[in-house]
């Protein structure tokens, strides 16, 4: 008697053999599935995420650029701070800086001996800044 004839409570033990093989892909289909199916609700609540983000991304760069108009920040600036667009009276030229820096470095009093350096250059100027900012204190005073 062959080892596929031989006879498990009047049943083959082929057949057996190939009922518990057909009932573990039936379990490991049926656990697939289930396993898919969450990985698919997942997949779509995290897109729902990403959209829901995209939708945020759009209004805070709408909001931004409203922050940074250009008009708006004008207006603060002049109400807030006081200040204005500059005029014609307030731009100077390369050569009008040099006497613009040369009347500041005048008017400002010498510091002590011992806290100058020892070899300071003889032909520095002061920051272009400081000379455009003094000029435009100036005119509005």
């Amino acid at each position: 008697m062959s080892l596929l004839d031989r006879k498990v409570r009047g049943f083959k033990l082929v057949d057996v053999v190939a009922l518990g093989l057909l009932a573990a892909l039936v379990l490991g289909v049926y656990l697939a599935k289930t396993m898919a199916g969450r990985e698919r609700t997942e997949i779509a609540r995290i897109e729902r995420q990403i959209a829901a983000e995209r939708g945020r991304i759009r209004l805070l760069e709408a909001e931004v650029s409203h922050l940074e108009q250009p008009s708006r920040i004008g207006q603060l600036s002049q109400a807030y701070l006081g200040m204005a667009p500059a005029t014609a009276q307030n731009e100077a030229t390369a050569e009008e800086l040099v006497a613009i820096a040369e009347k500041a470095a005048k008017a400002k009093p010498k510091a002590p001996a011992a806290a100058e350096p020892a070899e300071a250059p003889a032909a520095a100027a002061p920051a272009p800044a400081a000379v455009v900012v003094a000029p435009a204190l100036e005119a509005g005073q």
